[in-house]
């Protein structure tokens, strides 16, 4: 079955599909007040969702699809893929009955996901000792927060099961910020050379692994105190050094090249939503309070889209170049950001209108992203090849 052949193929489909319903259910649940997780506030569902579900699937497809191009291992396709895909649908069907699910069967198929994503993973990389081996680290800790998020759960406790939340949000920006260092300045300096141009990219290896270290510490500081002045400070330190990096890349060159501006987009929202971190913890800025979607709905939703449109055209033998269509979804998505992000300060009287505004966004830019890409991802190659 074609859907199998790859590892971008299900996840990718599986992230988009979850984006369009996800956000639409939420602002529903919104409307009727309803509470899926029982005690917990209802904003941890919608939360868990998108991280564990839309960001959750994504990252697999990108990982079950680098993996083999980074350590020159066969590509992961068939039975073992679709078994992993059926985890990940499993998880989300427990968590869309929530309510009516005994916790143990909650739990067991929420927690099947992930190891099976690194039970895949694992023994290429181990056995190339490719340098993205601490990737599986990473995969654990994702799989030791969900776990948190279930025992708070299961406690009727919010603060662990937010705190867990929040701890998988740093640490996919410390994935995000390590990946997209590597792929938005390679793919900047391809372009340029392809239009006969210089690309004069700038990368300090001292920015690097000063970036790397501020992004760690975040997680750190937000296990010991997330809303304190530490936490305040280190945001805008983590602003400036993603900024800094992000001015080497030469974003204004990117200028009517949709796939490639939208990296730069997404990434911008790091450097963006650490400053408005920064003036809200440390200010008390009301306005820079939703800096979280900033760096969620932002640089994760943007950086994901952009990553799998331009990914499932180069692994389909297709030319890495998107129509009006998916430039629009582009633009719906920055635009749904910044409304989530900055009209509720500016219409204080009107936020869940600004609500229902950026999702109708949101899922518009998704929708033609399925709309245009399913097809992509379920029928063969273009160019005849396997995968």
């Amino acid at each position: 079955m074609t859907l199998f052949a790859y590892g971008f193929r299900p996840f990718f489909l599986a992230s988009g599909l979850s984006a369009v319903i996800v956000v639409p259910a939420w602002l529903l649940m919104l409307s009727q007040g309803s509470m899926p997780l029982g005690a917990l506030p209802p904003q941890l569902w919608h939360a868990h969702e998108l991280f564990f579900g839309f960001v959750g699937a994504a990252l697999a497809g990108f990982l079950l699809t680098a993996v083999p191009s980074w350590t020159g291992a066969k590509g992961f396709g068939g039975r073992p893929l679709a078994a992993v895909a059926a985890a990940w649908l499993l998880g989300r069907l427990a968590f869309a009955l929530a309510g009516w699910l005994p916790f143990w069967a909650l739990a067991a198929a929420e927690l099947a996901f992930l190891p099976g994503v690194a039970l895949l993973l694992a023994p290429p990389l181990v056995r190339s000792r490719n340098r993205n081996t601490p990737l599986l680290l990473v995969l654990a800790l994702l799989w030791i927060t969900d776990a948190a998020f279930l025992a708070g759960l299961a406690r009727a406790d919010p603060l662990l099961a937010s705190g867990s939340l929040r701890i998988a949000i740093d640490l996919m920006l410390v994935v995000l910020t390590l990946i997209g260092g590597r792929i938005v300045p390679s793919f900047t300096a391809n372009a340029l050379r392809r239009r006969g141009k210089a690309p004069e990219i700038r990368s300090f290896a001292w920015l690097e692994r000063a970036v790397m270290a501020l992004m760690i510490a975040v997680v750190v500081v937000d296990l010991w105190r997330p809303d304190g002045a530490v936490a305040g400070w280190l945001a805008a330190l983590v602003a400036i050094a993603q900024g800094a990096r992000l001015s080497g890349w030469r974003s204004l060159r990117t200028r009517g090249e949709a796939i490639l501006w939208v990296l730069h987009a997404g990434y911008a929202w790091l450097p963006i939503g650490f400053a408005l971190k920064a003036l809200s913890l440390l200010a008390g800025a009301g306005w820079a309070a939703h800096w979280v979607h900033a760096l969620t709905m932002g640089a994760f939703g943007t950086m994901i889209l952009a990553v799998m449109t331009r990914a499932a055209l180069g692994h389909t033998g297709r030319e890495l170049t998107v129509g009006h269509a998916i430039a629009a979804a582009y633009v719906l998505l920055t635009l749904g950001v910044a409304v989530r992000v900055f009209a509720p300060a500016l219409w204080p009287s009107h936020y869940l209108w600004t609500l229902v505004a950026s999702g109708v966004l949101w899922t518009a830019a998704f929708a033609i992203y399925l709309v245009i890409y399913t097809p992509i991802l379920v029928l063969p190659r273009a160019d005849g090849k396997p995968g």
